[in-house]
């Protein structure tokens, strides 16, 4: 089942890649030809739009999978235990209602556009309305998790911190075991900023 999960997440990577390859050729490739040869790509604003809501809720579902969504942890990192749960249990059930509402619109707006045709590229528009329906049902699920793990107390007390602190976090950061989103990088020692730097000076005559 883990493989399983982790082969998903890995699609969605793949997905998002094809979708800024898409992107990068048909928005480049259409202003070359313009300039270029007084021609360009008919599908290119229809297919680049669609490209761009894909990518972009493919990666909400990554971040809100490696806690990489921003957020204030200053007062719930200082919160005991109990505390850290009951927020942990407050975002995670507003965060459920929210998909929820996701899921439902989007899967209504889904079957209405289906039979409605891009005038360009002739594809249903029920594609652009249906990444809102594939958000929804991969968020629901993780929220899922991380509720049952929140009431099982299979959770650690860093993880219950769901938000990270900065947008500069390396990715192997957030592919390693979860540790909440209070993490921080481990470049320096404090013994090592402790030590002065050693100063020159000069004697004055």
């Amino acid at each position: 089942m883990r493989q399983l999960v982790e082969a998903y997440f890995t699609l969605i990577k793949i997905l998002m890649a094809l979708c800024m390859a898409g992107m990068v050729v048909l928005v480049f490739g259409n202003v070359v030809l313009r300039y270029a040869f007084n021609s360009g790509i008919t599908v290119s604003e229809e297919m680049s739009r669609m490209f761009f809501v894909w990518m972009c809720f493919l990666g909400a579902i990554l971040g809100l999978r490696e806690r990489a969504h921003l957020g204030v942890d200053t007062l719930v990192a200082r919160l005991p235990r109990a505390g850290k749960m009951a927020c942990a249990l407050v975002s995670c059930g507003l965060m459920l209602w929210v998909t929820w509402l996701v899921l439902k619109g989007s899967w209504t707006q889904t079957v209405i556009n289906w039979s409605a045709q891009a005038p360009a590229t002739g594809l249903s528009m029920g594609l652009l309305y249906g990444i809102g329906v594939v958000f929804g049902l991969s968020t629901g699920a993780i929220l899922l998790h991380e509720l049952y793990l929140l009431l099982t107390g299979r959770i650690s007390d860093a993880d219950l911190v769901m938000v990270s602190e900065s947008e500069d976090l390396p990715e192997a950061a957030a592919h390693g075991a979860h540790t909440g989103g209070h993490r921080t990088h481990q470049g320096t020692s404090k013994r090592e900023e402790s030590v002065p730097l050693p100063s020159h000076t000069a004697s004055i005559r």
